[in-house]
């Protein structure tokens, strides 16, 4: 495979195992909203993006202050 190829999977790989594990983790975030993580998006201005159940907006996942194991 060419290497734009194999870098290319590895990404959306990765991005795939981001999902699987944040989905479904009650998180807080740094401005004090809380909830469980309902959805991932690869944004390609800012990264991993998340959705908190019961909160309107997508915010950066580097937001996170504690993610319950």
């Amino acid at each position: 495979m060419p290497s734009v190829t194999v870098r290319a999977s590895r990404i959306l790989s990765e991005y795939g195992e981001a999902r699987s594990e944040l989905i479904g983790k009650t998180v807080v975030l740094t401005d004090g909203k809380a909830g469980t993580v309902e959805n991932v998006w690869l944004d390609e201005l800012h990264g991993l993006r998340i959705s908190i159940k019961g909160h309107d907006g997508r915010w950066p996942v580097s937001t996170i202050k504690f993610a319950e194991n």
